[in-house]
């Protein structure tokens, strides 16, 4: 006697590729794409910034290296606001990790006793609000992220 087997529920193919996400994107994701994408923005141009004064002022040395630096810093958090805007499931790393760096940098301006305060307030408060927006539950459904202990 042969027992039958039910079939096993359909799953996607893994061979057909990444799903496309269903839906409108939640604005939860857009605003965290949104503040990522600011924050490589406002690195960009203080990588610029750093390498036109630093060679205007006779330090081209050290004001490449630090311009270069900061151009380099500034993929991380523009190619996690692509991400997350095309609603792909590794952006949201990335986006973590900038909000993270982002404190203690924050942190360090607002030690400073001059208008490098309010950077440190703007910069404290957006990598704040990136991160609830990022590990909040209806983002990672939105990009396909299971939580912890779901299969």
């Amino acid at each position: 006697m042969s027992a039958q087997r039910k079939p096993a529920p359909s799953s996607p193919d893994p061979a057909a590729g990444p799903q496309e996400p269903r839906g409108p994107r939640p604005g939860r994701l857009t605003a965290a794409a949104a503040i990522a994408g600011l924050e490589g923005l406002a690195l960009l141009a203080g990588g610029i910034a750093m390498i036109v004064m630093g060679t205007a002022e006779g330090d081209l040395r050290s004001a490449v290296t630090g311009g270069v630096t900061l151009l380099a810093l500034a993929l991380l958090p523009l190619i996690a606001a692509r991400g997350l805007l095309a609603r792909r499931s590794w952006s949201r790393g990335p986006a973590v990790i900038t909000q993270l760096l982002a404190l203690p940098v924050a942190y360090s301006l607002l030690q400073a006793d001059s208008v490098a305060i309010w950077a440190g307030i703007l910069l404290g408060v957006a990598a704040v609000v990136g991160l609830v927006l990022l590990v909040h539950p209806a983002t990672a459904q939105a990009l396909g992220v299971r939580g912890p202990g779901r299969r």
